[in-house]
């Protein structure tokens, strides 16, 4: 049975259930959506994965964020200790959690205890200068994404989600130079800067893209502009977008991410959920680029893979109504009559 027909039997089976046509909405076609692509009328996703990556980016020197490089390092402990609001809203919906360093500008030796050391450099280059990284270290990145997943086993649903001070510019800069699109359609104001700010940020993406003109292919967009978190993301959703499993796409930058990752390989672009449109500008962009309709729109701009998790509820809630809910017959109840 092709996917063509496993979604015409998922949405016979939706038809079935104690319920007017289309009663579900959004959520009657992310039902047929996971049973379609768990290749079963009855989807189940039990256990669910954070992959959060935290890398640190050399575009922070030029004043493009609101707050001081250091707290990247600093929000490491913060994971580390369960207190930052993807450990909060993980162990609120029962989402394992998994933060991994792979460019945080620490020495290895003060990775806290409990993150998973996979640092490739301590933070990227400056990208209105120099390239983030080199190819060697692109592919490094791209690798420790690659190890998280195989370290996630048989889960159900894989989500990816990012932190690292700076990381909206560079994500930015990828995205108009994948998309063409203007400066100032993809630059935002990521941790909250000020006028001033946000006039950096659309400079020090200018110069970035000067830099790199006439380069076109993705990977080496993603050597050039991205940061080490965004290509172990990009690592994570290709080798996570397979089988049966689906990945859960946070928001701006982890969007991002995906796109280089559709870039590369298209056909994981089915396996792809995402979670929410942040207020970030640019993220509206992305997203039709993807051609993807997120689940949740609520102003969120944190990272941290918080909007994954919120909806990671919303992906059990619709397999379970394909699994649990009755249908008219087995509930004795009488089908429409009427045209």
């Amino acid at each position: 049975m092709n996917n063509a027909d496993r979604g015409r039997a998922a949405r016979a089976e939706l038809a079935r259930k104690t319920m007017p046509s289309g009663a579900l909405g959004r959520l009657g076609a992310l039902a047929v959506h996971l049973a379609t692509l768990q290749r079963t009328v009855r989807p189940s996703i039990g256990r669910a994965r954070l992959l959060l990556f935290a890398a640190d980016h050399g575009i922070s020197e030029a004043g493009v964020s609101a707050y001081p490089r250091a707290v990247t390092g600093q929000m490491l402990i913060n994971f580390a200790q369960g207190g930052a609001a993807a450990c909060v809203l993980a162990r609120a919906n029962a989402v394992e959690l998994e933060v991994i360093d792979v460019g945080v500008d620490l020495d290895p030796v003060q990775t806290p205890p409990g993150i998973v050391a996979a640092k490739v450099r301590r933070g990227s280059g400056r990208i209105d200068r120099e390239p983030a990284m080199t190819a060697a270290e692109r592919d490094a990145a791209f690798a420790a994404g690659v190890a998280a997943v195989a370290r996630a086993g048989s889960v159900d649903a894989i989500a990816v989600g990012e932190m690292g001070i700076g990381n909206t510019t560079v994500a930015a800069a990828l995205l108009a130079a994948l998309t063409d699109a203007p400066i100032e359609c993809c630059v935002g104001r990521g941790t909250g800067v000020d006028d001033a700010g946000l006039e950096r940020k659309r400079q020090v993406v200018g110069a970035s893209l000067a830099r790199v003109a006439g380069i076109t292919d993705p990977a080496a967009l993603l050597a050039e502009l991205g940061g080490l978190e965004i290509a172990a993301m990009v690592g994570a959703i290709i080798a996570a977008a397979s089988g049966t499993r689906v990945v859960v796409i946070d928001g701006f930058i982890a969007s991002v991410a995906a796109l280089v990752a559709t870039r590369l390989d298209p056909d994981i672009r089915a396996h792809l959920i995402f979670a929410h449109r942040s207020a970030e500008a640019g993220h509206a962009l992305c997203l039709d680029g993807l051609g993807a309709e997120p689940l949740l729109d609520l102003s969120l701009r944190l990272g941290e893979g918080t909007g994954a998790l919120l909806a990671i509820p919303l992906l059990r809630s619709a397999a379970a109504i394909m699994r649990e809910m009755a249908t008219f017959e087995s509930a004795g109840v009488s089908e429409r009559t009427l045209a």
